[in-house]
């Protein structure tokens, strides 16, 4: 297929993190250079987790490929030209202290209003077929472990993380206005990665993955997953490959032995905001700790069966 993909601006969600009071939209900000991070007090317990090296963009690569890996997606190659589109927007918005995918001409650091312009700026060649995405987070933790996984839990993003025909990763950092910008582009130019394959899926959480968070706070995310509540359970997802559709007929999740928990579900016939090819349940309520869960999805992917079941254990 040479169809380009992108993903829709509104799904180039952010992640506000309950952490974007006092900081405007617009005007102008320090314009200082970028200070040096130091890893956060929230460290990675998890067994096989990488180490922390205090480098924000670097940390929060690593972690995007741990968790992918976990999912059995392929990892992505860092890609010295996303990279730098990816420190030019981090560092516009510092500069002009707002949290935003798109930039204005004129202001300081502008280098493209589109993601798709920045490529380009930074160099980056999109030749067809290609794909390409972006997500942002702003907070005052530094580690690029935190905004890494605060970006895989909240589920818009996610979509965009756990994309399988990636195949280059850019992440870059800025600090400062009391925030680290954390920004990560995605890409697949001139062909795209193994994805998962016709009719297939990738879970998340994954098949027996332990220590899964219990809950997500809603309003946190930009678009609001679950407008109407803020603390909700820890969301879980099927990815198809970028060009696919996921048709869903039953998605469900119990603690083991219990009953079917109550959820939303987010799927392209419910929720605009979903993209074809994915589909998740956020349960309306928190998970309960150390508790084996049960997820059950049947539906298809391009008309092909695709039932799963699978398990994983809460922290």
């Amino acid at each position: 297929m040479n169809t380009p993909h992108r993903w829709n601006t509104s799904l180039w969600a952010l992640v506000l993190a309950a952490l974007l009071s006092g900081c405007g939209g617009g005007g102008g900000g320090s314009t200082a250079g970028v200070t040096p991070v130091t890893p956060s007090s929230t460290l990675p317990t998890e067994p096989g987790a990488p180490t922390l090296t205090g480098n924000a963009a670097l940390d929060g690569y690593n972690w995007i490929n741990y968790r992918r890996q976990l999912t059995g997606l392929t990892s992505l190659a860092r890609n010295a030209l996303l990279d730098k589109a990816a420190l030019d927007h981090s560092n516009y918005q510092r500069i002009n202290n707002t949290i935003t995918h798109d930039e204005i001409s004129g202001r300081p650091g502008f280098t493209g209003a589109t993601l798709e312009a920045r490529l380009q700026a930074a160099g980056y060649q999109l030749v067809r077929p290609f794909a390409f995405g972006e997500v942002i987070s702003a907070a005052s933790d530094t580690s690029g472990f935190y905004h890494a996984e605060e970006l895989i839990t909240a589920i818009y993003h996610r979509f965009v993380i756990f994309e399988p025909v990636f195949r280059e990763v850019g992440a870059g950092t800025a600090a400062g206005n009391g925030y680290t910008y954390f920004t990560a582009d995605f890409a697949a130019s001139g062909g795209y990665g193994p994805g998962v394959g016709r009719g297939k899926l990738a879970v998340y959480p994954a098949a027996s993955q332990s220590r899964v968070a219990l809950n997500f706070f809603s309003d946190s995310e930009s678009p609001d997953p679950v407008p109407n509540q803020n603390e909700v359970g820890y969301p879980i997802s099927v990815h198809a490959d970028i060009s696919s559709v996921i048709s869903v007929q039953s998605f469900t999740v119990r603690p083991r032995g219990g009953n079917d928990l109550s959820v939303r579900l987010l799927a392209r016939a419910s929720d605009k905001e979903t993209p074809p090819s994915v589909a998740a349940i956020v349960p309306l309520n928190v998970l309960k700790g150390a508790t084996v869960y049960d997820v059950t999805f049947a539906g298809t992917v391009d008309g092909v069966q695709a039932n799963r079941s699978w398990s994983f254990t809460t922290k």
